[in-house]
């Protein structure tokens, strides 16, 4: 087919751009206020908010992190061993560990009246004084026992944990720690947000063989925690916090509510509309490695 007459070259034919044609769009320019990306790693803080004492609560360590794990995985292994389960250790690296702050040697016996008591086993045992045991051991009413049949005691635990993200906290026994003397009953754990509900934590035991003891060393495996982000994958990273002004506001504002109303998770909106928009400020210490 013969081509038909060549028309001259225009501007835009000649390296030029033709009239009326629009401008490509510009790269806008990276603007230094725009938020930055989200962090790999879900940051938790935790702190101890106890007005005395509050150096015997250790932090919280993972179990991945414990002495006899370590020694087991630098022992060499078969691939297939349970120490090189990639589940395993992933379950291990997620979930932490609060020691008990002090030797425990307690149990339940009846006064004068009948009533029951939490006493120390026997003069001079466990390492708390009957005075401050008082203050920080207590025996729950009966009508809020879970059974008739088991009373229910509750340890101070002073650890706030916080987010600011959405993150649920779950308080778990120490399953993954073989006692020679069991406990004489069933460790009672609980879920909730810690980015709007950053509550003082308590550890409640329910007493199922009242002739029995109750023994805790200092150091043992008190209770687990674990964590729950909106991607399970993400990994986890605790820091050490900081109680700032904002985040005391905070806490008073819901500590102590299960004294006047009931079913406290209907007040988790309310909290998230009144929560400043920062709670996590990282602990500054002075021997802190970089």
């Amino acid at each position: 087919m013969p081509e038909g007459p060549t028309k001259p070259p225009t501007a835009a034919g000649r390296g030029g751009r033709a009239r009326g044609a629009s401008r490509a769009p510009r790269p806008a320019r990276l603007s230094l206020t725009r938020p930055r990306p989200p962090s790999r790693f879900c940051e938790v803080g935790w702190l101890v908010d106890a007005d005395k004492a509050g150096l015997i609560y250790g932090p919280p360590r993972a179990l991945g992190r414990r002495p006899d794990r370590q020694e087991s995985l630098e022992a060499p292994a078969n691939p297939k061993s349970v120490t090189r389960c990639p589940a395993l250790n992933d379950l291990d690296a997620r979930t932490f560990e609060i020691p008990c702050p002090v030797d425990l040697s307690l149990r339940l016996a009846q006064d004068d009246k009948g009533q029951l008591r939490v006493v120390p086993t026997a003069e001079g045992q466990g390492s708390v004084n009957r005075q401050h045991l008082s203050q920080m051991v207590f025996l729950l009413q009966r009508e809020r026992w879970r059974d008739p049949r088991y009373p229910v005691i509750q340890v101070v635990a002073p650890y706030r944990f916080i987010a600011d993200e959405e993150v649920w906290l779950n308080q778990l026994p120490p399953y993954d720690h073989w006692r020679e003397t069991p406990w004489p009953g069933l460790l009672i754990g609980g879920r909730f947000p810690i980015d709007v509900w950053p509550r003082s934590l308590m550890w409640a035991l329910e007493w199922r063989d009242v002739s029995k003891p109750l023994e805790i060393r200092r150091g043992e495996p008190w209770f687990y925690l674990r964590f729950e982000t909106r991607d399970p994958a993400r990994p986890l990273r605790l820091v050490e916090a900081e109680m700032t002004e904002e985040l005391r506001r905070h806490c008073r504002a819901l500590d102590g509510v299960t004294n006047y109303v009931g079913q406290t998770f209907q007040l988790f909106a309310e909290a998230r509309a009144r929560r400043p928009a920062r709670l996590l400020t990282r602990a500054e210490r002075p021997n802190r490695r970089p």
